[in-house]
């Protein structure tokens, strides 16, 4: 399959309590910030946000079962996180095709934001990717 530029996808979540606790689980960060309430509320947002990865995996969603789909294998992820995600958020993660580098090998240039339901940016970047 060759993916023209232009071709994009979306995923959208909300960020429960429990997804917060759960990443902390997965990747040992337990930082107060994300996992206690009194600390993170006197914290400059006032409030516990998630992790900046758990949104920036949405994009690997997208990724992996949408855009370009299963077979996808990640090559290359840059992202800036732009503001804070907040439990109660709904994040979508869009993947929007914008370079095809190799088409023999399926390696594609591709742009990934992370928006939350007031369409603010909470993460932009690009992404390289070898479909299989």
């Amino acid at each position: 399959m060759t993916l023209e530029p232009g071709a994009t996808a979306s995923f959208s979540r909300t960020v429960t309590e429990h997804d917060v606790y759960a990443m902390a689980d997965i990747i040992g960060d337990y930082n107060p910030i994300h996992t206690d309430a009194a600390a993170a509320a006197q914290s400059p947002f006032g409030e516990r946000i998630a992790h900046a990865l758990l949104p920036a995996g949405y994009i690997s969603t997208v990724l992996g079962m949408l855009l370009p789909g299963p077979g996808t294998v990640y090559l290359h992820q840059s992202l800036d996180f732009t503001a804070p995600v907040k439990i109660g958020d709904t994040i979508t993660a869009t993947v929007t095709v914008t370079e095809v580098l190799n088409p023999a090998k399926g390696i594609y240039k591709l742009r990934t934001t992370c928006a939350n339901q007031h369409d603010e940016l909470v993460a932009t970047g690009d992404a390289v990717v070898k479909y299989l």
